[in-house]
């Protein structure tokens, strides 16, 4: 079992290219289930999830919020990632526990052959991310937007050794 973990952890990869093919919504509903069964403290589940099809007339709006726009129109499917701020009750852990759910629903999208890509940088918009989605900026907090579809390029990446990112030898 846990060379399956690890090699779906080792071969995931942000992509940002997509094939036109459509998404089927059972395998919409199996990432957002990954999502919702990551670990969250005091087992409060702090996420919630907003699916922009790739016809929501939202969608455009949403990439002008955004340097990685094309990105936002290229996809299948977008995954908005928001923290329901009632139900938060440490910022840090609530925050910490969102990268659990966005990383399940990358690791999940993976394993199913899709393709993938947390965007952050929207984040810089929030403001108006929320009102383009007609979201009452007082309950909700915007986390992330998840760009999904299948894979129109092969994803790289490399990653230091892990000796240097030890503070000391174990």
């Amino acid at each position: 079992m846990i060379d399956i973990i690890m090699k779906v952890i080792r071969e995931r990869r942000s992509i940002r290219k997509f094939e036109e093919k459509d998404i089927p919504l059972d395998n919409i509903k199996t990432i957002l289930e990954a999502g919702r069964w990551a670990p969250s403290g005091m087992n409060n589940q702090p996420w919630r999830f907003l699916v922009i099809s790739k016809d929501d007339v939202r969608k455009e709006s949403l990439a002008t919020c955004t340097k990685y726009g094309k990105i936002i129109l290229r996809a299948n499917k977008l995954v908005v990632v928001l923290i329901d701020k009632q139900v938060m009750y440490n910022e840090t852990k609530d925050h910490q526990a969102i990268g659990a759910c966005i990383q399940n629903m990358l690791l999940a999208a993976h394993a199913m052959g899709l393709g993938a890509v947390w965007l952050g940088e929207i984040l810089n918009n929030e403001e108006k991310v929320l009102e383009i989605l007609k979201l009452d900026k007082q309950k909700y907090g915007l986390m992330a937007v998840i760009a999904l579809g299948y894979p129109a390029q092969e994803g790289k990446s490399s990653r230091k050794p892990l000796k240097e990112l030890l503070l000391e030898e174990i």
